[in-house]
């Protein structure tokens, strides 16, 4: 209860950006000391958060991880981790450096349990990453979410995934394919067929002359039709790559209590919280449906209680991720849903 007392109303005084970047500090403050990394512990963390599962090879703390966005820069995946996350992605991280969209672009709504950003991978560059995981702790999942830069053209863009594979292939424990945020203009695109066919190809390709080839998952969008995602599924069941994270977020706007005249004035951007799990659950259940034997799902979108991450391993989830609901619940939300998942046990 000290989060939703104490530290959600401190942070939801500020700006929703201003707030982000204020938590990113504190966690990295307090992850870089082991008294820090106490102190979270002492105050966060319950009995119910060391439930070892193993995925792809990887022996996962627990099934409850972050989802990309939140630590942009992998520089508060220590502090993160003692918050009792089972693992922690990072990213979503482009080969160079690069601004993302005008401010304001981050914006919460309260009602729906919501945000809405348009923050356009903005980030430090693959090789500040890189600097900042290399000594990364031993057992610690990390993720690393890649993606191209916005003035890469996608008939290059393989290259800019492939820049980021090389440089952290060494530094994190399995990647994700960033192809469907809406914020940099045409990445959707690299779901069609033709583009994700060849883009997966390369990756697996250029992955699999490591002596210690990575998981390696695909990011898609909420919005493909049922057509769309049962193409999507088919072209990533034959590419080789180990399994899908559903979803990110929606461009849809459908059945929110916030009001249309607000909404409006935020504009455009990418849709994720609350409103987004009843979509992400259905996605979920038809990637499943469709899936190749052994292809790892891993649910993001719309996990906001117990309940919700109860529903998406039920559709056929593996492991679950959190980013809004975190925002909103604190981490409280991973304890409660570590503490569900221990009784059912």
């Amino acid at each position: 209860m000290l989060y939703k007392r104490i530290i959600r109303p401190i942070l939801f005084s500020m700006d929703a950006e201003k707030a982000h970047h204020f938590t990113i500090k504190c966690l990295d403050v307090l992850g870089s000391s082991a008294i820090g990394r106490w102190l979270l512990k002492t105050l966060f963390t319950n009995d119910f958060s060391n439930q070892p599962i193993e995925i792809c090879g990887l022996k996962f703390r627990n099934r409850v991880g972050l989802a990309a966005g939140l630590d942009k820069d992998a520089v508060a995946f220590r502090g993160l981790s003692a918050l009792g996350f089972g693992f922690v992605e990072v990213g979503t991280v482009t080969p160079e450096p690069q601004p993302g969209n005008d401010r304001p672009r981050l914006f919460r709504l309260k009602k729906d349990e919501a945000l809405i950003n348009r923050m356009g991978f903005n980030n430090h560059g693959v090789k500040a990453m890189r600097a900042k995981l290399v000594n990364h702790t031993e057992g610690m999942i990390i993720g690393g979410n890649i993606g191209k830069n916005k003035s890469t053209p996608n008939e290059n863009a393989v290259n800019d995934y492939l820049k980021c594979m090389k440089a952290l292939h060494d530094v994190v424990d399995y990647f994700v394919v960033n192809i469907s945020s809406p914020n940099t203009p045409g990445l959707r695109e690299l779901q069609d067929e033709d583009h994700l066919t060849d883009l997966l190809a390369q990756l697996v390709h250029d992955n699999n002359t490591y002596s210690q080839p990575k998981p390696i998952f695909v990011k898609i969008a909420p919005d493909l039709s049922d057509e769309q995602l049962g193409t999507t599924v088919e072209v990533i069941n034959k590419s080789g790559v180990h399994g899908v994270i559903a979803t990110n977020t929606t461009i849809g706007r459908n059945d929110l209590l916030t009001s249309d005249d607000e909404l409006k004035a935020i504009g455009n951007g990418g849709l994720s919280g609350k409103p987004l799990s009843k979509r992400s659950t259905e996605v979920i259940t038809k990637i499943r449906s469709k899936a190749r034997k052994g292809l790892i799902i891993i649910a993001s979108g719309g996990v906001n209680s117990s309940k919700d991450a109860l529903n998406k391993l039920e559709s056929g989830a593996d492991l679950i991720q959190i980013y809004t609901g975190f925002v909103y619940e604190g981490p409280d939300l991973i304890n409660e849903i570590n503490k569900e998942l221990k009784l059912l046990n």
